[in-house]
C-alpha cells in the first residue's frame, strides 16, 4: 500500500519557531509535530508547537523563503592539534568570525589583569621581573616600582564573574552556567556575529559545556573535531618548548652573573 507522501513546511525538519525567534535551526522531533495548510511543521519542544498553532501565520514564509541562519562552526580537538590554525583559514575562506575561546576569555579580565593569565604566561612574566638593571641606583627604582605594582594588583577588586574567568584560565575550572550565559549566546543572538556567522575554536570543551549549548538551543551548524596522533602532537610542541627552557637558563645565568657583579662593584 503506498503512503502518502507528506509535504513538509518551509523549515523541512527544523523548528520554525526556534528559527523565527532565536535564528537557530533547532531540529523538530516527530512527537512535537503539527499540521498546518497540509504541510507538516516539526517543533522542537511542545511549547513552541503550542506556540506556533497559536499564530501559524507569523512563522511561515509569505512573499519569499524563510532566510536561514549563517554557518556556525565548533572546532574542537586537543591541545595542539592546531585548530586555530585551521579555524583562521576556514574563516578566511567562508568570510565569518573567527573566535578563539580561550583568547576571548582573556581579552574579558586584561583591563584588570593587565597581562595574560594562565601557566603558559607565569613563566614568561617571570622571565620579565628577572631582567633587573646593573645599577644599584636603577635597582632601588625597579624595588619601587615593583611595590608599587604590588600594591595596585592588591587594590584590584575582580567581580565575581572575573573571578570564574580568572580560574578557568589559570586552573581550567568549568565556567558555570551563568558566567557561560553573560559570554555565549551573543555569538548566536547579537550582531555582527548573528548575521555573519563564526568559526568556534576551543568550545565546547567538556560533556557539561556541550549540554550547556543544547539546554540553550545554541546548536552548531557543524561540529569538527580534529585528531592528531600524540608523536605529531610531541614533535610540533616539543622543540619550540625545549628552546624556552634553554632559553630561559641561559637568562638566568645571565641574570646571576650580573648580580655578583653588581656586588662586586657595590664593596668597592
Amino acid at each position: 500500500i503506498k503512503q502518502k507522501k507528506r509535504h513538509m513546511g518551509d523549515t523541512k525538519h527544523f523548528c520554525p519557531v526556534s528559527l523565527k525567534e532565536h535564528f537557530v535551526l533547532h531540529p523538530g522531533l516527530q512527537e512535537h509535530a503539527a499540521k498546518y495548510k497540509e504541510n507538516i511543521y516539526y517543533f522542537s519542544t511542545s511549547e513552541y508547537r503550542d506556540k506556533f498553532l497559536k499564530n501559524p501565520e507569523e512563522y511561515v514564509a509569505h512573499n519569499e523563503p524563510i532566510q536561514a541562519p549563517p554557518l556556525r562552526v565548533c572546532l574542537l580537538g586537543t591541545h595542539g592539534a592546531g585548530k586555530t590554525t585551521c579555524a583562521r583559514q576556514i574563516a578566511d575562506k567562508l568570510g565569518i568570525f573567527h573566535i578563539q575561546f580561550e583568547e576571548y576569555l582573556q581579552e574579558l579580565i586584561l583591563p584588570k589583569t593587565r597581562k595574560k593569565v594562565g601557566p603558559q604566561f607565569d613563566e614568561e612574566h617571570e622571565e620579565d621581573v628577572n631582567k633587573i638593571p646593573i645599577l644599584s641606583e636603577e635597582l632601588e627604582d625597579f624595588s619601587q616600582i615593583k611595590t608599587e605594582t604590588e600594591k595596585s594588583k592588591q587594590e584590584e577588586v575582580f567581580t565575581d564573574e572575573e573571578e570564574a574567568i580568572k580560574a578557568n584560565l589559570m586552573d581550567s575550572k568549568e565556567l558555570p552556567p551563568e558566567v557561560l550565559d553573560n559570554i555565549v549566546p551573543d555569538w548566536w543572538k547579537k550582531e555582527p556575529f548573528r548575521s555573519t556567522g563564526f568559526i568556534l575554536d576551543g568550545f565546547p570543551r567538556t560533556v557539561d559545556e556541550a549540554k550547556y549549548l543544547s539546554e540553550r538551543g545554541l546548536c552548531p551548524d557543524v561540529t569538527v573535531y580534529i585528531q592528531v596522533e600524540d608523536s605529531d602532537i610531541l614533535d610540533r610542541l616539543f622543540p619550540p618548548r625545549l628552546k624556552k627552557w634553554k632559553d630561559k637558563q641561559q637568562k638566568k645565568k645571565e641574570y646571576k652573573k650580573k648580580l655578583k657583579d653588581l656586588k662586586a662593584k657595590m664593596r668597592v
